[in-house]
């Protein structure tokens, strides 16, 4: 399974399984997210959510032929509903990274309530290298999280940066031995999971109640532009370049 859960302690363990495509997400793979972190906000026993990869790779990002390939616009595409859950999901949410986070591999770690990276880890988000823009609340809660000028480096320059880089902007919790990752992570989720469940929830609702509908709102005008941009000549010229393996030329578009 490209996909694999497990619960136990409480704890809802959701792990990207699919290293030989470095956990490049596929409409399949959204398709399970999105039913485990459904089947865990329906699930009393399951306390908490903790995503993880693998030791070499969390996520690539979207797998660019099958996202291409698969139709409907973006609202309707598995991605979305993936999203719209973790946007909604009432439970604690943390996240274990090591080895690489690209594209929506960061993005969904902005919805999420701890983030642990491993040292050595590298975040990037390409956007404008794919002729794309920001995606579901990206554009609204980076410059949030981390300031405007930081979030428009990130965002407009899309170069990769380190996990010691993100925890000293404030976007990761701690980072730690490759070696201890994994072990820290679940520590921390099993300590959430033997506290008052109907305390979590609250907390983390009033924490975001101010922000919710301003992140929906903000993902629907992003889903907008993405759309739009999909279609783009740029955004043909860059998903060209990537499956030809060169360099984009976009010296001709103004």
């Amino acid at each position: 399974m490209e996909i694999t859960t497990a619960k136990k302690e409480g704890v809802l363990t959701i792990e990207f399984n699919r290293p030989q495509k470095k956990n490049a997400i596929t409409s399949a793979m959204y398709k399970m997210l999105a039913y485990a972190l459904a089947d865990g906000e329906n699930d009393p026993s399951v306390r908490v959510v903790l995503f993880c990869g693998k030791p070499e790779v969390f996520s690539a990002g979207n797998d660019l032929e099958d996202f291409m390939n698969t139709r409907g616009s973006l609202e309707e595409k598995p991605v979305a509903q993936f999203m719209r859950n973790l946007l909604s999901m009432p439970k604690p949410v943390l996240a274990a990274v090591s080895g690489m986070a690209i594209g929506i591999g960061v993005t969904m770690l902005l919805h999420c309530d701890q983030i642990y990276a491993a040292a050595g880890t590298k975040f990037s988000m390409q956007f404008p290298r794919l002729g794309l823009c920001p995606e579901f609340g990206s554009s609204k809660l980076l410059p949030e999280i981390i300031g405007y000028h930081r979030a428009a480096e990130l965002l407009l320059f899309g170069e990769s940066f380190s996990a010691e880089q993100a925890f000293e902007m404030g976007l990761i919790n701690r980072v730690l031995p490759p070696e201890e990752l994994l072990t820290y992570a679940y520590g921390r989720a099993a300590r959430l999971a033997v506290l008052p469940a109907s305390s979590l929830r609250t907390t983390k609702r009033l924490m975001k109640l101010r922000d919710t509908e301003a992140v929906v709102t903000q993902m629907m005008q992003e889903s907008e532009y993405f759309e739009a941009m999909l279609q783009s000549p740029e955004a043909k010229e860059a998903f060209s370049a990537f499956f030809e393996r060169r360099k984009p030329d976009f010296s001709k578009f103004s």
